[in-house]
């Protein structure tokens, strides 16, 4: 099985939807907490779906059981906790919804998990691929 990540920040539309092209994504997982903020620029929901379908030919999916709660979110952003709280407590957050448990992994092949972070190092969204992957 093979996943992807990808960060929407600090990356323009042609840059971004070439990076998905080129990968061969099939599928692209929004594992971001909110998707319709004013801040989310091209990424956007309803529009990101469709520049999804038109540019790449990629499906997109919403999947909020892989995002971390608002508490842990905030926390972290507030600096109350430390990155590696963060990864425990998402991971324990991850572990008791067990989403895997309601869905195919294979509907993950080919697939990238999406969030804002720029580089997946401390993004959830590595911790989520890793928790697949696994």
């Amino acid at each position: 099985m093979v996943i992807f990540t990808i960060g929407s920040s600090q990356k323009n539309a042609r840059q971004f939807f070439s990076l998905l092209k080129e990968n061969g994504v099939k599928r692209l997982i929004d594992v971001r907490l909110k998707n319709k903020s004013q801040l989310a620029g091209f990424t956007k929901v309803p529009d990101f779906e469709y520049f999804l379908k038109e540019i790449a030919d990629i499906e997109y999916l919403h999947m909020p059981q892989f995002s971390p709660t608002e508490s842990i979110l905030n926390e972290y952003k507030a600096k109350k906790i430390t990155w590696e709280e963060y990864e425990l407590a998402y991971s324990a957050l991850i572990q008791q919804r067990d989403p895997l448990a309601r869905l195919d992994s294979m509907l993950f092949d080919q697939s990238c998990l999406l969030c804002s972070e720029p580089t997946a190092l401390q993004c959830h969204r590595r911790l989520a691929a890793e928790y697949l992957a696994s």
